[in-house]
């Protein structure tokens, strides 16, 4: 997956506000390319709105991970600044999204909560060396597989853990680098 994770205008100072909306448009990305991979390996979701539980999924999984690999470089107050712009542009692109499928709502609030539940549920975890452990990655696994369709449910979680994770992983790790070294300079 090709992901832009560069400014255009590199010699201008980026807030964390923009780095964070720049890094949700990253997320939403990478989160939609990995619904697309579970379907084209056979996964069956039903219906757009289906697609969208997914990728709440992925985005509680992502923005947790964004953070601990954050958390060596910014302070306290920097990195709740940055998590809130990131979660505020991600529940941005949710309400869109969910009023396009499900007609008009109140969609963002959905989406914060599952951020914090999953903040709360992966904070229990190893990460080590910029990666979560076994039972993170079991956690995300076992995750997505409650809100996918049946067919072939019980291969999900493997599915996740040992493909979607890794792939999720690297154009992550590029964007972090990318936008917080141009941040740093």
């Amino acid at each position: 997956m090709r992901i832009r994770s560069k400014w255009n205008l590199k010699d201008r100072e980026r807030t964390l506000a923009e780095t964070g909306g720049a890094m949700a448009f990253i997320l939403w990305r990478i989160a939609q390319q990995g619904v697309l991979n579970l379907e084209n390996e056979g996964f069956q979701t039903d219906t757009n709105s289906q697609r969208l539980d997914v990728m709440g999924e992925f985005l509680g999984f992502l923005v947790h991970v964004t953070d601990r690999m954050t958390a060596e470089w910014l302070e306290q107050d920097e990195r709740q600044e940055f998590i809130s712009s990131l979660a505020m542009h991600l529940s941005s692109s949710m309400q869109e999204n969910r009023t396009d499928a499900e007609g008009k709502g109140d969609y963002r609030q959905s989406l914060i909560d599952l951020l914090n539940k999953r903040a709360a549920d992966y904070s229990e975890f190893l990460f080590t060396d910029n990666e979560p452990g076994y039972a993170f990655r079991r956690c995300f696994g076992d995750c997505i597989r409650a809100v996918m369709g049946e067919k072939d449910n019980q291969w999900i979680t493997d599915q996740v853990m040992d493909i979607e994770t890794p792939e999720a992983l690297s154009p992550l790790n590029k964007a972090i680098r990318d936008l917080f070294s141009e941040a740093s300079a």
